[in-house]
């Protein structure tokens, strides 16, 4: 994770890495690339077609064309966790020295901290507009949203899905006062103020039925906050996070067996959808080739509650020390700058 920060901030700083298969900025003096990187939850190598060629039923075309475009990583690791995936990967530190190893309950006060500067910080000292769109998870007070972290703009939920859709289960406390102390705060949409203050709106809760439309409507904030970033003519790092794969799946009723398989495996297409979404938008405003992109996810598949659940070919799962928890897919694309079709060995 601490060597993919180091990768996009290279970017800016037209410094290559990862040897050969990546060339020195071509671009004129003072150009800043784009950042667009594009994270799934809880999804397995085996979940992506560019690893296994469909072994497991249907294919991942859109993201298959980041790694044909640009270059696959076989030895990728992220973290075991969805905290301390995310934290690693926007402050590239260490979860020992942020302390983001585990996920935090409603009201906790773990979470980001001011002394954990991240890629957005520095980004947008470097005159670039940032924002944040879909899953966040480091942490729900108003001190840990990503507005008070470096973004711009933010919109999405503040936890894993089924932590989401607990209030509704039957056996919910029924007391308001439980719902007020321990109880999951809705869908945030915030913004950063000037004098480092931010401006925060709960648009609701993600319910069941929400989480079917969820992804939409974030990955539909990210492309409205690019286009408004291209109009304006200014360099963007946006970070846009799916909630697929993490259970429980609920896929809208038009999508129900778009896999031919189960609602999981249609989820992973209907993520794959999402992301197609976001590529065409930098082919139609025309600036793919100057727009890296890195495609990702938190941690490791996990496969305990089947059918609603990956598959990998590690030993272990998310929340275990195995590779299974650690191993995760990853391609990144930079037209010019990395080669396509490249292939990584490396440890990352």
């Amino acid at each position: 994770m601490r060597l993919v920060a180091s990768l996009l901030l290279a970017g800016v700083c037209s410094v290559p890495l990862l040897g050969g298969a990546v060339h020195a900025q071509s671009g004129g003096a003072g150009t800043k690339p784009n950042i667009l990187v594009i994270w799934g939850d809880d999804i397995g190598q085996s979940n992506i077609s560019a690893y296994t060629m469909g072994l497991v039923g249907y294919r991942t075309p859109n993201i298959d064309r980041i790694a044909k475009e640009g270059m696959i990583f076989t030895d990728y690791y992220g973290e075991q966790s969805c905290t301390a995936g995310r934290a690693s990967f926007i402050t590239g530190q260490s979860v020992f020295r942020t302390g983001l190893s585990k996920v935090g309950l409603p009201g906790a006060e773990l979470g980001l901290q001011a002394e954990d500067p991240t890629i957005a910080v520095l980004l947008k000292d470097r005159g670039y507009a940032t924002g944040q769109f879909g899953k966040n998870h480091l942490g729900d007070r108003d001190e840990h949203l990503p507005t008070m972290h470096g973004f711009d703009e933010f919109f999405g939920n503040l936890y894993h899905l089924n932590a989401e859709e607990e209030p509704e289960n039957e056996d919910y406390p029924k007391d308001p006062e439980f719902r007020k102390r321990f109880g999951p705060r809705g869908v945030i949409h915030s913004w950063a103020n000037p004098d480092g203050t931010q401006r925060v709106e709960d648009t609701g809760p993600l319910t069941r039925k929400r989480m079917e439309t969820i992804d939409d409507d974030t990955s539909d904030a990210a492309i409205d906050f690019i286009r408004r970033q291209v109009k304006a003519g200014k360099p963007f790092f946006c970070w846009w996070n799916g909630t697929r794969m993490h259970f429980r799946t609920h896929v809208k009723p038009e999508l129900r067996g778009i896999s031919g398989q189960d609602e999981y495996a249609d989820g992973m297409v209907e993520h794959d959808m999402h992301v197609g979404k976001l590529l065409k938008l930098l082919d139609e405003l025309g600036i793919a080739d100057n727009t890296l992109v890195f495609y990702s996810t938190d941690n490791g598949p996990h496969y305990n509650s089947w059918p609603d659940a990956a598959a990998t070919p590690f030993r272990g799962e998310k929340n275990t020390n195995w590779e299974g928890g650690w191993r995760v897919p990853a391609m990144v694309r930079w037209p010019g700058q990395i080669e396509a079709g490249s292939v990584s060995n490396e440890i990352m």
